[in-house]
């Protein structure tokens, strides 16, 4: 995705007319724009050059966010400048000026008229020189808030009218009808009329304050707007803070202080106690606690030894540490999560769809409505000023911002929650839809369990002590890599025993060892290889199927053709997997275990863990089918670590992948956990569940506003409403809307009051149909081909893949197949044949 530094835009409706304008261009497969952070971002191969052009001939303009420069300071010096608040300054300055001038003629026009207050003598009982004056102070705050008028009609003059319109309209038609109306007093002046008989002129139809007052009453709206919009960003903003901006490296045995962006992976760093670390690197010398709260969300300080890896943005605590760096620039953990997060900020929530369909039409509609608002009430025989007034009074206080801001203001301080607790959502889609799913599959090892076997029993025959059997396995096993070798070798060392020689060693066939111990020909392994090897008695055989049947895998030596007894060993469950299973399940969720693991061993793990159901025997490359069986149940979140998750991960609605997996699983991923606990899984469904009902609450306020004031300005409630109070209104609706936002920042994403089960969806039974296609080459031709699927009426999902050639689509109606084959082609692949 590359992004995209958006200026000029002021609304919704100036949101969509961008989004319109870059969607259209060849190479584009989809755009998102964020109004909150004034961002776009581009998904495809489109030249930069053309998207900057296309923004530009819309009435905006853009600039590639970090065009050249890809150091680490660069890159979050660009974010940093993405974010800024540039907006609050401009308008606190434009207010000032505004209110110093406002002051002055609301005290003629209020204070005088209304209330007797004095005036200069030349100006006393002279009507004609107070409208003078009156319109050359509005004209005078018009002037200052000219931004307005310019924006508001070069938008129509791009045909696509924005809420800078709508003000821009009611500010100008006030002030031009009182101006008007000036001319009228002039004339009946020079036909010598009184200062007594101007009085109803000057009292009941000159808006002069009106036109000035909107103005005011907007940009106030328009700094807190501004003001509310960067507190919601400040999660990111403290993130983007954490980046160093120095280093110290060690060169030719002598330490220089150097900017971030010298230096280069294989460097030598040090830390010092207090410093923060730099880059990613990995411990050469020193130990140390350093506290990783920043990236993780655990406030406890971590130990870090010599070889441990340690990351850029976390801070040493005690010691003093050298480090060879690894990971520079964009490349460290903190980079890439910066990226996740402002990636997730360019992206676009499908509920913000709803609102993106309204603004595109909404301030056309407005004008039009306030059009017909002042033609009816002429029809009924008002005056041409009653009218007026309510035309101007619709045009001022319909406001597109609420709607815009509804969904992007609570997705961004959702983000941010998330964050802070080590949970990254790498899309706007990933932290809406996460609270929606029916079912949660999860991989075992390294998810569910440490993925770490210990050694649980030890069984020796008789003749044979517990201590002699776990030295000979302990001498066998030292030079095999198999993971119980790893934790037979563990407790060997705990307990402090020797290790006897090995020779001759083999790894055999069948899940054996063999070697030769301390003079004795041995070998090791399951039960089924050592029975080919030495009769196993019926004692030992019902303990090897006992501990089986507790999820336990017995394995068996011998020496001399003579058993030496079982070692069984078992991955351990972590500690709050159990809990974070029934807490999913308490919100209405199945959780379903995938495994390796034969069905015995399989279902001892799920009734510890208390899972729902076990699909065992998965093989690595078979988790993907699994995935798309269970999404016939509703939609899917599956969580794994492994490099063999990935296409699973890919393959679910949501993907999670945990923090301590490989790179592969983190990239197929929508959601990244920091913390390597399913608890936050269960965290990211309160959150995602608190978001989206933050973002219905903001939609509702939006709607029911426009929905109550448009016809109350338009009098049709038997209330006449004056421009400037309209004014009022529009104001306080998009400042409640970044309000309420921000009350999520109160959400407390532990409370188990939260965990209340939603009624599943009762899924359609879907049809599916397999395209095979003929031209895909890489990942930008599957996400094309998904898109083009995707976009067609009735198609719910597309799964592309380029290794099978294929695409399975799922449908909620029936879909002609010659529209399906259309879309495809339209992308200029080939459609080869379309099965059912």
């Amino acid at each position: 995705m590359k992004q995209y530094l958006v200026e000029g835009m002021s609304c919704a409706a100036c949101q969509t007319r961008v989004e319109k304008a870059v969607s259209k261009l060849e190479g584009v497969d989809s755009c998102a724009v964020s109004l909150l952070t004034n961002s776009m971002g581009v998904e495809g191969n489109a030249n930069p050059k053309d998207v900057i052009e296309a923004v530009k001939n819309a009435g905006y303009s853009a600039s590639l966010k970090d065009a050249e420069d890809s150091s680490e300071e660069s890159s979050v010096s660009s974010d940093e400048q993405m974010l800024e608040d540039h907006e609050t300054p401009k308008l606190k300055k434009r207010l000032l000026y505004s209110l110093g001038f406002l002051l002055v003629l609301m005290y003629i026009s209020m204070g005088h008229n209304m209330l007797n207050w004095p005036v200069p003598a030349f100006l006393n009982h002279n009507h004609l020189g107070l409208t003078l004056t009156q319109m050359i102070l509005s004209l005078i705050i018009m002037v200052i808030n000219r931004k307005f008028f310019i924006s508001g009609f070069q938008s129509v003059m791009h045909g696509a009218p924005n809420m800078d319109t709508l003000v821009a309209l009611g500010s100008s038609v006030s002030f031009l009808w009182s101006v008007y109306v000036f001319f009228l007093m002039t004339v009946q002046i020079t036909n010598s009329v009184s200062n007594m008989e101007l009085m109803p002129l000057y009292h009941n139809q000159l808006y002069f304050e009106s036109a000035a007052m909107i103005l005011v009453f907007i940009t106030i709206g328009k700094m807190l707007e501004a003001m509310s919009k960067g507190r919601t960003t400040n999660a990111l903003k403290s993130l983007m803070r954490l980046a160093p901006k120095k280093a110290t490296v060690l060169k030719d045995g002598v330490e220089q202080v150097v900017d971030i962006a010298q230096v280069q992976a294989g460097d030598i760093f040090i830390v010092k106690p207090g410093e923060s670390i730099p880059v990613d690197g990995l411990i050469i010398s020193g130990d140390s606690a350093v506290n990783e709260s920043a990236l993780t969300g655990e406030s406890v300080p971590v130990d870090k030894v010599v070889d441990d890896t340690i990351s850029a943005g976390t801070m040493n605590i005690s010691g003093y540490l050298q480090a060879k760096a690894t990971q520079v620039g964009k490349d460290t953990t903190l980079s890439k999560i910066i990226q996740m997060v402002s990636d997730a900020a360019a992206t676009k929530a499908p509920i913000a769809k709803i609102a993106d369909q309204i603004s595109s039409v909404f301030v056309p509609a407005v004008i039009l409505i306030a059009f017909v608002v002042m033609i009816g009430w002429l029809l009924t025989g008002a005056s041409f000023v009653y009218a007026l007034e309510r035309a101007i009074s619709v045009l001022v206080i319909s406001c597109p911002c609420a709607l815009g801001l509804a969904t992007p203001v609570a997705i961004m301080v959702g983000n941010g929650i998330g964050f802070q607790h080590g949970i990254l959502f790498k899309t706007s889609e990933a932290l809406e839809e996460m609270g929606k799913m029916n079912v949660i599959a999860l991989d075992k090892t390294g998810t569910i369990t440490t993925g770490q076997p210990v050694v649980k029993d030890i069984y020796p025959v008789e003749g044979v002590d517990t201590r002699e059997l776990l030295q000979y396995a302990y001498s066998i096993e030292s030079k095999s890599e198999h993971p119980f070798a790893k934790a037979i070798i563990e407790k060997a060392m705990d307990e402090k025993i020797d290790l006897y020689e090995s020779m001759d060693f083999k790894t055999l066939v069948g899940s054996g060892l063999e070697a030769k111990v301390n003079g004795h020909h041995m070998h090791a392994g399951s039960n089924t290889f050592i029975k080919t090897i030495v009769e196993v008695p019926e004692e030992l055989q019902k303990i090897a199927d006992e501990a089986a049947s507790l999820g336990k895998t017995p394995l068996f030596f011998e020496h001399d053709g003579k058993l030496m007894g079982i070692i069984t060993a078992a991955d351990t469950i972590k500690e709050d997997s159990s809990l974070a299973i029934s807490r999913l399940k308490k919100m209405g969720m199945e959780v379903v275990m995938l495994t390796g693991d034969n069905q015995r061993t399989a279902e001892a793990i799920a009734k510890v863990a208390g899972v729902d159901r076990v699909v065992a025997g998965v093989k690595p490359d078979g988790k993907e089918a699994v995935i798309a069986q269970l999404q016939l149940d509703g939609k899917v979140a599956m969580v794994g670590d492994g490099i063999n998750d990935a296409p699973a991960l890919t393959r679910a609605d949501i993907g999670i992948a945990i923090g301590a997996g490989t790179d592969v699983a983190i990239d197929s991923a929508d959601i990244v956990l920091s913390n390597s606990t399913l608890v936050d899984v269960v965290r990211a469904v309160r959150l995602s569940r608190a978001t989206l009902k933050n973002v219905k609450e903001n939609l509702f306020w939006a709607f029911i506003y426009n929905i109550i004031c448009i016809p109350l300005a338009a009098g049709l409630l038997h209330v006449s409403m004056n421009p400037m109070y309209g004014a009022a209104a529009m104001a306080l609706s998009s400042v409640t809307v970044c309000l309420n936002a921000l009350r999520l920042n109160m959400f407390q994403i532990d409370d188990e009051r939260h965990d209340k089960a939603i009624r599943k969806r009762k899924e359609e039974k879907k049809m599916e149909k397999t395209i095979k296609i003929e031209g895909m080459m890489c990942e930008h031709c599957e996400r094309t081909v998904k898109g083009a699927l995707e976009s067609v009426d009735g198609v719910t999902s597309a799964n592309v893949s380029r290794d099978d050639k294929q695409a399975v689509v799922t449908l909620e109606k029936d879909v002609a197949d010659e529209v399906l084959k259309k879309a495809v082609e339209d992308k200029d692949y080939t459609v080869v044949s379309i099965t059912k």
